[in-house]
């Protein structure tokens, strides 16, 4: 009898840790994430810039987000930092903007996001109308200073040092110079462009660096050739072909750069996704990914529902999740949680030198 009952005990137990595999999945990986970056991570800092037009605080953003409200987030619900978070085992970040300028050091140990929706690399990119990346890590500059004030500089370097920070950024600055004028791009060829992009982001998140952070998970730019807005210009509806072609440069370039990087600082590592390179299989071969629309944006008006932006008086579809995009730049929440699935678990080609799970491990 007692053999039969620890028998069924450890079936118990083992059902009991199943269970919490699945229902706790990453739970402790790291204490806390800083996210930094443009609208695909934005949950919400625009939302407290009183002059910018670049918001998304208005239906039909958020109608899948808990609640059914749009909260700032350029989407239909999560996006990507609440998915990063998620599997990290955290809650998302709160958006920098959000605390109190009075709060002490404990409002920002679990992470900060300063994503700001329309942000560049460049602080020509959307100025006046974003946080830029400069002044994002200005933010981050105050946060590390109020750290070491309230944790001393060992305990916060080490709790710094087991964080992720999370960088989301450049499509903005791309797209800004696929839309200019000839006599524009003659002055600063393409490569030219990309290159003024990378030696920008060399100094910053080497700044990030000095200021703590060791573990860097990059989320490479997407194919923005595909968006729906950019399709909407071709008569065939078909991507943008330079616009594509500046993001793999790009991506290459940030590769190369998380490469010296590491070389330089022994003590720093990271992890790279290649967005471009998963988002082009989707939209490539939709139905194996569970896709039915990737041209048409879900919420729009206009040819390919981008003509006008995802505001109250558009139309969105009932079938979100068989759509990529959900407006005219962004993807679905299925689309954002499909992207932060392979970067958290999958390998090269499409993240290396590690994924963002043994990132967090280290």
């Amino acid at each position: 009898m007692a053999s039969k009952l620890t028998c069924s005990c450890l079936v118990l137990l083992v059902l009991v840790c199943m269970g919490c595999g699945i229902c706790c999945y990453g739970e402790g990986m790291v204490p806390a994430v800083y996210v930094f970056g443009d609208s695909l991570a934005d949950v919400g800092n625009n939302n407290h810039l009183d002059l910018s037009i670049i918001k998304a605080d208005f239906p039909h953003n958020g109608v899948d987000y808990p609640g059914r409200k749009a909260t700032g987030r350029f989407g239909n619900g999560k996006n990507s930092a609440d998915f990063l978070a998620e599997k990290l085992g955290l809650p998302t970040s709160p958006p920098y903007l959000s605390i109190s300028s009075n709060s002490n050091a404990s409002a920002f140990v679990d992470g900060v996001n300063f994503a700001s929706g329309g942000a560049g690399v460049l602080d020509s990119t959307n100025s006046d109308q974003c946080i830029a990346l400069n002044k994002q890590i200005d933010y981050y500059s105050t946060v590390y200073g109020a750290l070491v004030q309230q944790l001393g500089s060992d305990q916060a370097q080490s709790h710094l040092a087991k964080s992720i920070f999370v960088i989301v950024i450049g499509s903005n600055d791309m797209l800004h110079y696929v839309k200019s004028s000839s006599q524009n791009k003659l002055k600063s060829p393409q490569q030219q462009f990309v290159d003024s992009l990378v030696s920008s982001l060399d100094g910053q998140l080497k700044r990030i660096y000095n200021l703590g952070a060791r573990k860097f998970a990059f989320i490479g730019t997407g194919p923005i050739g595909c968006c729906p807005s950019m399709r909407k210009q071709n008569k065939t509806e078909g991507c943008n072909q330079e616009a594509n072609d500046m993001s793999v440069l790009y991506n290459k370039g940030v590769t190369s750069l998380l490469q010296n990087m590491a070389t330089d600082f022994g003590d720093m590592s990271y992890s790279f996704f290649d967005t471009s390179l998963a988002l082009l299989e989707y939209i490539q071969q939709p139905a194996t990914y569970g896709f039915a629309e990737v041209k048409a944006a879900c919420c729009g008006l206009g040819d390919l529902n981008a003509k006008i932006a995802c505001i109250p008086i558009s139309t969105y579809c009932a079938n979100r999740s068989d759509h990529i995009f959900w407006d005219f730049y962004h993807p679905t929440e299925t689309t954002a949680g499909m992207l932060s699935s392979t970067a958290f678990d999958e390998s090269a080609p499409y993240v290396y030198p590690m994924n963002i799970r043994q990132l967090a491990a280290l």
